[in-house]
């Protein structure tokens, strides 16, 4: 395990995922679109499930400014569904169950949790633009406020 982590202007790694609903999604798929693609560590969890349901919320506006948002977890495709279900989310959620891309993109690896130093799913979010080149790397976010924080970054709010 690699204890990497990304920056603008670095290539975003590629990958091909599998979805909730059986599809899979590659990064190369949406070449040409600016994709928010962000890590979190658990479907059905309190905090994610705040932080999914922000991003169903602002979904209308981060679309009509041109972006794809994918949500990416370790959890199967069949739990997924349940929390796309459960929560009525409408974007992708991509199952990641190696952790291979969460590794890839440095959101994996030693954290704090509760003041105790582990390792977990590091709750992270990227900003890739049309090119697949790394415009934000933000690790260790809150569930809580981190999209309208986002749309700041990205002046949209």
């Amino acid at each position: 395990m690699t204890d990497t982590k990304l920056a603008p202007g670095d290539a975003a790694p590629e990958f091909t995922l599998p979805t909730a609903d059986g599809g899979t999604v590659t990064l190369d798929g949406l070449r040409g679109k600016r994709v928010i693609l962000y890590f979190y560590p658990a479907a059905m969890t309190p905090g994610c499930t705040k932080q999914a349901c922000d991003f169903r919320d602002n979904l209308s506006q981060l679309t009509d400014e041109g972006f794809v948002v994918l949500g990416v977890s370790k959890d199967k495709p069949e739990k997924l569904a349940k929390f796309v279900a459960r929560d009525a989310l409408t974007f992708p959620l991509l199952s990641d169950p190696e952790l291979t891309v969460h590794q890839a993109y440095g959101a994996y690896g030693p954290k704090k949790l509760y003041g105790k130093e582990m390792i977990g799913v590091i709750r992270s979010t990227f900003v890739i633009d049309a090119d697949g080149k790394i415009e934000q790397a933000l690790y260790n976010v809150k569930a809580t406020g981190h999209v309208a924080s986002l749309k700041k970054k990205l002046g949209l709010a």
